[in-house]
Order: structure tokens, then sequence, then C-alpha cells
């Protein structure tokens, strides 16, 4: 048994090649091999959100406060609420983050195939992101 108590890995900005606005991630958990699956928990400001991006064995995401967005390449600009869970499928390409005037948290949880688990994209313009 391993407890990861809360506070013991720091939190961290997140990137601007991979976000747009501040974002926070902080991180929750990394499985030991064999098992791949990591965690972290991942608050937006208002306006901000991630570039766009795949995951090569999917992603799911856990709203767990404020009001956010999330689309598929191709799909219309959801509106995400507490509790409400988001299955992205391996390959998908998609975005995910606040609303202009919201902030929101999530947990995401996503798995590692050879020790990769997201391939970053180009950023979601100004454009794309007006709903």
């Amino acid at each position: 048994m391993n407890i990861q108590r809360a506070g013991s890995q720091a939190s961290r900005p997140g990137p601007a090649d991979w976000f747009t606005g501040t974002v926070r991630l902080d991180p929750l958990f990394q499985a030991a091999s064999p098992a791949r699956v990591a965690g972290a928990s991942v608050t937006f400001e208002p306006g901000a959100r991630t570039a766009w991006h795949t995951h090569p064995l999917g992603q799911t995401i856990i709203i767990t406060s404020g009001h956010g967005w999330a689309q598929h390449e191709g799909g219309p600009i959801e509106e995400l609420h507490p509790g409400d869970v988001v299955w992205f499928p391996p390959g998908e390409k998609h975005w995910h983050g606040a609303t202009p005037t919201t902030a929101m948290t999530h947990l995401a949880i996503q798995e590692a195939l050879d020790g990769k688990t997201v391939d970053w994209l180009e950023h979601v313009t100004e454009e794309q992101y007006q709903k």
C-alpha cells in the first residue's frame, strides 16, 4: 500500500506550449509499472483552456468544480458541470477548459503507451473558443 499525502507534490503552472491562460496542475498519482495510469487535478481560470491534443489510450476527465467547455474535432462545444464525466477515446483530437467567465477544475486520468500519455497539437484559437 502507498498513501500519497495531500500536498506532498507541488503545484505547478500549466506550460504555455500546452495551455492558453492561467492553468494550475496538481499531480495526484503516477502508478508504478506494470500499471500505466496517471492522474492530476487541473484548474483553469476563466478563459483558460488546453491546446488541441490527443491521448494514445484515451482520457477521462471528471469535473469537480466550476463551469467548463469541451470539444472534439468537428463537434460542438459542450457544457461541463460538477459531476460530469467525459471520456475522450484514443486518438480523438479535443480540447477542454473553463468558460470565458467561470473557472473550472477537473480530475484528468489517462494511461501511458510506451511512456507517453498525450500528444500536444496547435492552440485553440479565439475564434474556435467562441461558443
